[in-house]
């Protein structure tokens, strides 16, 4: 299970609007989020954002690789800088 949702962001204005407590903000959909989607992201009561979330992106490996939000193993489908398999 994640910790947090490396995609929410909280902001005090926005849409031309400012507000006096900051909202949270999904950098995914580029759009602000009710109070429940922000408790899927921030992983309250259980939830998980890569399980929970229809829009979280796996986060990038350093290697510029990409993880597998199902299990965090990277994926094995992905290839090395040269184009070919990491195994070959």
């Amino acid at each position: 299970m994640t910790e947090e949702c490396p995609h929410l962001t909280y902001r005090t204005e926005g849409d031309d609007r400012s507000f006096d407590v900051a909202r949270a903000f999904c950098t995914v959909t580029d759009s602000f989020v009710q109070p429940m989607r922000a408790d899927v992201c921030n992983a309250r009561y259980g939830l998980d954002p890569e399980r929970d979330c229809e829009f979280y992106v796996a986060p990038e490996r350093t290697d510029g690789g990409t993880v597998d939000p199902a299990n965090g193993a990277d994926d094995p489908t992905e290839t090395d800088a040269a184009g070919g398999d990491e195994d070959r």
